[in-house]
């Protein structure tokens, strides 16, 4: 996908690295509904890689993948991307708790759903 691409990756995957290290010393929460970290969350993520995607940077394996499927197959990223998760959330039922599976289903697909309303062909794209 270019050397391009490959350098805005690692500084993303780098960044993306670096502040969630940083942001539990930076942020505290006395009370969070667990609903709403879900869902605001997967919103946050969500926006958040549009923006990568958009400017052709991933976050590297799955994200990597979904780019390069709706650039060339026209598969949407976002569509691929939730299927990938849910998958994997599929699995994770043995390890998580009924309502902690149900909360990372909610954050997924409020995540994919933006990329997939959000990311189309023919949209914005700004690449340097």
């Amino acid at each position: 996908m270019g050397g391009a691409f490959v350098a805005r990756t690692f500084v993303a995957v780098s960044l993306v690295s670096l502040f969630s290290r940083l942001t539990s010393e930076w942020v505290t929460f006395a009370q969070l509904d667990a609903t709403y970290a879900a869902v605001m969350a997967g919103a946050l993520c969500g926006v958040g890689m549009l923006m990568l995607f958009r400017h052709r940077t991933g976050l590297g394996g799955i994200n990597i993948l979904a780019i390069f499927l709706q650039e060339n197959l026209g598969l949407r990223a976002g569509y691929f991307q939730l299927a990938v998760d849910l998958a994997i959330l599929s699995v994770a039922f043995v390890i998580l708790a009924p309502d902690r599976l149900l909360l990372s289903v909610l954050s997924a697909t409020v995540l994919n759903l933006i990329l997939a309303v959000n990311h189309r062909p023919g949209r914005y794209l700004g690449v340097s």
